[in-house]
């Protein structure tokens, strides 16, 4: 009977911590993206906005969990197949991965005092700092 407890109790916590990932930007921002312009934005397709802009793209560090949720609905990359990826860009010269920053808090204050930058945060982390670009 105790095992049947922690084992419900266990499958609560880890639903009521699932992350919900959202794409933010400044709030001076005009552009709200859709899934296929941030897949090229966070893929090195794009450099820039859809508005000519250039982007600055911020992102979690590897194995966090807001990044694999963010690349699984966003890019449809694991997390071995985005090392992959960006390997051959690197080694190529063709393009640089995004910067990645160690919380949320870090991207969302980096967003907000600057308008190119743009990156995933928790939903839960939103408030009038940023814009809320993609809701994937």
């Amino acid at each position: 009977m105790n095992k049947l407890i922690f084992l419900i109790a266990t499958l609560v916590v880890s639903i009521s911590s699932h992350a919900s990932v959202v794409l933010v930007g400044n709030p001076a921002m005009a552009d709200i993206l859709n899934k296929g312009q941030a897949k090229a934005l966070f893929l090195g397709k794009k450099k820039n906005l859809p508005n000519g802009d250039k982007v600055v793209l911020l992102e979690r560090p590897k194995g966090d969990v807001l990044r694999e949720e963010f690349h699984q609905k966003v890019t449809g990359k694991s997390e071995a197949q985005l090392q992959s990826y960006w390997s051959r860009l690197v080694f190529t010269g063709k393009a640089k991965p995004p910067k990645e920053l160690v919380s949320s808090a870090l991207i969302k204050a980096a967003v907000a005092n600057k308008k190119g930058h743009i990156g995933y945060i928790d939903e839960s982390d939103v408030d009038a700092s940023v814009k809320v670009l993609l809701k994937p």
